[in-house]
């Protein structure tokens, strides 16, 4: 019996990548996951964003610079300091390798996994948000922007950590980080823009269009002229290292010349512009909330039919930025603080609400004052609770209001009508000028 004899492989093994060898080892990866996981907690600890893509943008946008850019700066520190605690920092510079283009792959896991972990939390969140959005477009210059920003932690905290051989020092980084970045975000200046956890509320605003190229510059010009500085051999080349940071200060001038309130944001007309039905009175709200339009008109319903065609009664019910501009407009609540993923979650809360704010008038101290004020209080309530009931799990007794609205339920529709027109033309500051049902 002959054995059979494999012949002995010539080709030579593949040789593996040091990139492609830093980026599956060390915290890299977990630092990734745990930007992902922290983002995608926060987002669901909060709720309420799905449905407008600037609360989306704006949540991601503070959570990737409150809790993770302190987290990819004492990560990167954690990994920047490797060889210091392995005493493997001598042997690492006798490899025949630039020092710069050996720095850059050792920092590639510091800077790359924590923004490959922001963005995909941003891709799962915006997809979440896209069945539920009416009008605009998600902000993905920004999203990009703070993935360059936690880039750029982790790689000035990878730069700290080969520099300052302490165990405490990524903790300690962390902390810093966390504390000036809330501070920063709370300045009375332009300078909470330059932070990466400056918040907008605005729902019906965009930014400007330089605003984030401007803040990459900025961030990524501080990481890279920190790298520069500490890579580049001989220590006559180490000037280069102004270059990025001019860069970077370049690019902090025109943000730091923004407003204070309103920043990089301006108002966009087309999600601010009205969208009606066809309502009497007629319904409005905005493009952004154009699909809630018609849960708000079911919700309005019942209070427009016995509105419809009396004089001194709404013409429309609006909501939005500009709020009323017309004679006869009725301001509305948002309809998007009373609404869970593109459904009005209390129609009768939001009609109870529409009628609260029909009849809120601003009068001066002490106009409510008098014998009458007490008696025309109660009957303002009462007209609230007949045109649109206060839910009996939500709001105060309307005990003192009773007797008024059983008068106003056991009148005739056309006595009803009658009196409402009487009460709408009333001047309801003056209790003496209310009538009494």
């Amino acid at each position: 019996m002959t054995a059979t004899l494999t012949p002995p492989r010539t080709g030579k093994p593949r040789p593996v990548s040091p990139l492609r060898a830093e980026l599956r080892r060390g915290l890299g990866p977990w630092t990734g996951a745990a930007v992902l996981v922290v983002v995608l907690v926060t987002m669901y600890g909060k709720g309420g964003w799905q449905g407008r893509w600037a609360d989306t943008t704006n949540l991601l946008h503070v959570a990737a610079g409150v809790f993770c850019v302190p987290l990819a700066l004492a990560a990167g520190c954690r990994q920047g300091g490797r060889d210091g605690r392995r005493g493997t920092a001598e042997l690492w510079e006798s490899v025949p390798r630039p020092p710069l283009r050996r720095l850059l792959v050792a920092v590639a896991p510091s800077a790359l996994w924590p923004a490959a972990g922001l963005l995909l939390a941003a891709a799962v969140c915006l997809l979440s948000t896209w069945p539920y959005v009416s009008a605009g477009r998600p902000f993905l210059e920004l999203l990009a922007a703070d993935a360059a920003t936690l880039a750029a932690s982790g790689a000035v905290g990878h730069v700290t950590g080969r520099l300052v051989r302490w165990r405490l020092a990524a903790p300690l980084l962390g902390i810093v980080g966390y504390v000036v970045l809330v501070f920063s975000a709370y300045a009375e200046n332009a300078t909470r823009w330059l932070g990466p956890a400056g918040e907008h509320a605005a729902h019906w605003d965009r930014p400007v269009w330089w605003y984030a190229p401007a803040s990459v510059a900025w961030t990524a010009g501080l990481a890279l002229a920190a790298l520069l500085a500490h890579g580049l051999r001989p220590a006559r080349l180490r000037p280069l290292a102004l270059v990025p940071l001019a860069v970077a200060v370049a690019a902090a001038s025109p943000i730091l010349r923004l407003p204070q309130d309103e920043g990089p944001w301006r108002p966009d007309p087309a999600l601010a512009r009205p969208v009606c039905d066809d309502g009497v009175p007629q319904v409005c709200v905005t493009a952004l909330d154009a699909k809630l339009l018609p849960q708000v008109s079911a919700a309005l319903a019942p209070l427009n039919a016995r509105l419809k065609g009396l004089p001194g009664a709404p013409v429309r019910w609006v909501t939005g930025p500009h709020g009323a501009t017309r004679p006869g407009d009725v301001e509305l609540p948002d309809p998007w603080e009373d609404s869970v993923r593109g459904r009005l979650t209390r129609p009768d809360l939001y009609r109870n609400a529409a009628v609260t704010w029909l009849f809120s008038d601003t009068c001066e101290t002490g106009a409510l004052a008098g014998p009458a004020a007490e008696r025309a209080s109660l009957v303002h309530l009462a007209v609230t609770e007949w045109l649109a009931p206060t839910p009996e799990d939500y709001g105060p007794a309307t005990t003192g209001a009773q007797p008024y609205i059983g008068r106003l339920r056991a009148k005739s529709p056309a006595e009803q009508s009658a009196y409402l027109t009487r009460y709408l033309a009333a001047d309801t500051c003056d209790p003496d000028e209310v009538p009494f049902p």
